[in-house]
């Protein structure tokens, strides 16, 4: 009994000291909580620049009325938890923003201008309607890097990744620094699904630095009166904005009249190259308004139009960043219609040559549905002082920046994008699948295709077919492709828009 007396006079005396320190605020004052320096970096850029900023609670100005509310919301994150908690229904509607640590991406993709690569394009398909087991078909080799050296070649399928079927759990392992692949010795379908069988061998491959040249082919084709260039262009890279227009220099000097141009595996790049591309194509339109950014709020000075022009800026790298080198007069050809190879990896600034140059000239798609990514972004850097966007002034105490979704874009006329660009004519991407040569060759369905229409002769080509009454169809194919959401159109030079 006199154990109970004691331990409720113990109880009663704590909560009598208890209140007696609340009251104390003179000996005892709230203290000052410190906001992590970096995570104050990630949330105070994306409270400015944002495109969906007004959408996310987290992202609201009150977050920081409250010094320590706001230090303890942001602390104790790592920089990449917050700024992927800060994205606006991410996978649905943000299907594209990304962070990355001293160029190494966290959580996924991107084309840097010089990255790790092990040198080849894919897609992944899955190979029934579990969407489990896939494989990945290799869309184009980089020449000189190392899957070159390997042999691996276009339209190679891998079924298998370190002696494992490839699925929807491992196929990230694609992208690691040493990769032993197996390949399909034979690709075939059923009324369920792909079926294969597997060469005996495997072939390693590892990664080194690479900086692609987007240009990856050209070829000039002669159908009677038509002198038809064909150019695979896989990446709106600014650095090789002057091997783009020399090969245009090219086709003007070929006498080229027809233009059917590869954007398959092309997921985006810089607005600047997009809008030079353009300008190429056709030279008539000088100075008329091309593209319409529209920004967040907070920013809607800088909305606006970006202008074709006769010049483009010529870059090259620094410090893996572009620096500008010099203006190069646009070599411009005078196409009035051209036909535009797309696929479920074309996305973002493809798209944009699409929409936006179609209200100039004819643009014919042949294909399959593209990615949909009709918004873009710049680069936000630790710099408050210049307003996120200054890559020279930026903060050497660490290597974080942020590629958020900033700006939509629209076309000349401001017309509503649509869901994904559908092309005027489809080809099954399977029957693409199983036809996948080398760039050039008329077996390729999709070039085939547009020579038809070019020249208005059916091409007579001994091509693989899937069964006509196939029921295995997936029409989502790009979601099985996370290196879409890294292929995006940025802004090199934030200073450079219109205002």
């Amino acid at each position: 009994m006199k154990l109970k007396y004691l331990i409720l006079i113990l109880l009663v005396g704590l909560a009598f000291t208890s209140c007696s320190k609340d009251s104390d605020t003179d000996s005892d004052a709230i203290k000052t909580v410190a906001p992590d320096e970096i995570n104050n970096f990630v949330w105070k850029a994306m409270n400015s620049w944002y495109y969906w900023q007004s959408n996310v609670t987290n992202l609201s100005d009150s977050k920081i009325t409250s010094s320590n509310n706001y230090a303890n919301f942001i602390n104790g994150k790592t920089p990449d938890a917050l700024f992927y908690s800060l994205l606006y229904q991410r996978g649905t509607v943000d299907r594209f923003s990304w962070i990355e640590n001293s160029n190494e991406v966290v959580n996924v993709s991107k084309i840097a201008e010089v990255k790790k690569s092990n040198g080849f394009s894919y897609g992944i398909y899955p190979k029934d309607l579990n969407n489990v087991n896939l494989v990945a078909l290799i869309n184009y080799i980089v020449p000189g890097s190392p899957a070159d050296l390997a042999g691996l070649k276009r339209g190679d399928v891998i079924t298998k990744i370190n002696g494992n079927q490839l699925t929807s759990s491992n196929y990230d392992q694609l992208t690691n620094t040493q990769i032993s692949l197996t390949l399909a010795a034979s690709v075939g379908f059923i009324s369920t699904g792909m079926v294969t069988t597997d060469k005996p061998s495997t072939v390693v491959v590892s990664q080194t630095d690479i900086d692609e040249n987007p240009v990856a082919y050209y070829e000039k084709k002669v159908y009677g009166s038509k002198n038809i260039g064909y150019l695979v262009y896989n990446s709106f890279k600014s650095d090789y904005n002057d091997e783009l227009n020399a090969a245009f220099a090219k086709m003007q000097s070929d006498g080229i009249n027809e233009l059917v141009l590869d954007l398959r595996y092309n997921g985006g790049g810089s607005l600047e190259t997009a809008i030079a591309l353009a300008q190429m194509i056709n030279g008539s339109f000088t100075n008329k308004p091309y593209v319409y950014l529209d920004f967040n709020d907070k920013h809607n000075s800088n909305d606006g139009f970006e202008y074709l022009s006769d010049k483009v800026r010529v870059f090259n790298l620094v410090d893996n960043e572009p620096t500008f080198q010099r203006d190069e007069s646009i070599n411009n050809l005078s196409f009035t219609k051209i036909y535009v190879l797309v696929s479920f990896q074309t996305a973002s600034a493809s798209e944009l040559t699409i929409q936006c140059l179609k209200k100039y000239i004819s643009v014919t798609t042949i294909g399959e549905d593209t990615v949909g990514k009709f918004v873009g972004s710049n680069t936000l850097y630790d710099c408050p002082t210049y307003n996120y966007t200054s890559y020279a002034n930026r903060s050497t105490k660490h290597k974080w920046q942020l590629q958020p979704i900033t700006f939509t874009y629209y076309n000349k006329d401001k017309d509503v994008n649509p869901a994904k660009i559908t092309p005027d004519y489809v080809i099954n991407p399977y029957f693409a699948f199983l036809n996948l040569v080398e760039f050039g060759n008329v077996k390729d369905p999709c070039l085939k295709k547009a020579l038809e229409l070019i020249t208005g002769q059916t091409l007579r080509t001994k091509t693989q077919n899937t069964n006509t009454s196939l029921s295995f169809r997936n029409d989502n194919l790009a979601s099985f492709n996370p290196t879409n959401a890294a292929k995006g159109l940025y802004i090199e030079d934030f200073k450079s828009l219109k205002k």
